[in-house]
């Protein structure tokens, strides 16, 4: 299926590892341009050449995304470099552990600067742009909204944001035909998670144990099964689709634990 993304400009906030840069890498594969966003620019940069080695093409802005006034900075190269965009994957954020008990004030509100407000000013800065090109904005959630997790009620609120706006902004952007959905990610195996999993005194039973919980095949989900679905909603092939919050899990948030045992 051609999905109709070739040429298009399409912003990806942390696109040079994990999920972001299996959404960078599978847009590239589409035809489209993926614009990789992040703070590092030696890992924007061998993101970009490996996309550009496979015969595609890709753009890199190095930006500190808790600094508002470097949303605004980044959003205004792209469009100064392009001309246009027409889509925004908001995909940049940690899940810090900044806790209710042993959390802070001026933790949590790092935490969302980290998390949750970048989503909004990247959005709010590109919209000119997207009304223009009629384009689409996918925001990457996580299950912590859900479910809960324990000690990390900062992503929490982030990620209960996320899915807040995806909904507010599908209705506000309706006059404009800019759709808007998220994905809700549950256990994605990247290099970020990997880090996790070996802070703990048995990673290898740990990781075992969680895949065991997954429904479908007993595996993680991986990066490119959350960009497949990314591409999809970005193009014109999903046109009667906004406000959704679509669950790539295995089954992991709705299914029925009971089946796993």
């Amino acid at each position: 299926m051609d999905l109709e993304l070739r040429d298009k400009v399409i912003i990806v906030t942390g696109g040079a590892k994990g999920i972001g840069k299996g959404i960078a890498n599978v847009l590239a594969w589409e035809g489209a341009i993926p614009v990789i966003i992040g703070r590092n620019e030696e890992d924007n940069l061998l993101a970009v050449a490996e996309i550009e080695q496979e015969g595609g093409r890709a753009f890199q802005v190095t930006a500190e995304l808790s600094k508002p006034e470097e949303c605004e900075r980044a959003v205004k190269l792209i469009e100064d470099t392009f001309g246009r965009i027409e889509g925004v994957v908001n995909n940049a954020g940690v899940n810090d552990g900044v806790g209710l008990e042993h959390g802070s004030y001026e933790k949590f509100i790092q935490s969302l600067h980290s998390n949750l407000i970048h989503y909004y000013l990247i959005v709010h800065h590109a919209l000119p742009a997207l009304k223009k090109s009629k384009g689409s904005i996918l925001n990457i959630g996580s299950k912590t909204a859900e479910t809960g997790q324990g000690g990390t009620s900062a992503y929490a609120a982030a990620n209960g944001g996320r899915s807040a706006l995806t909904r507010e902004w599908a209705v506000e952007l309706l006059p404009y035909g800019i759709r808007v959905n998220a994905i809700i990610v549950a256990e994605c195996y990247t290099p970020l998670y990997e880090k996790w999993i070996q802070t703990l005194p048995n990673p290898e039973e740990k990781l075992a144990s969680i895949e065991s919980k997954i429904p479908l095949g007993q595996r993680m989900t991986t990066a490119e099964e959350i960009a497949n679905m990314t591409a999809f909603l970005l193009s014109p092939r999903s046109s009667h689709t906004t406000g959704q919050l679509i669950h790539v899990d295995g089954g992991y948030v709705h299914l029925d634990r009971a089946i796993t045992d």
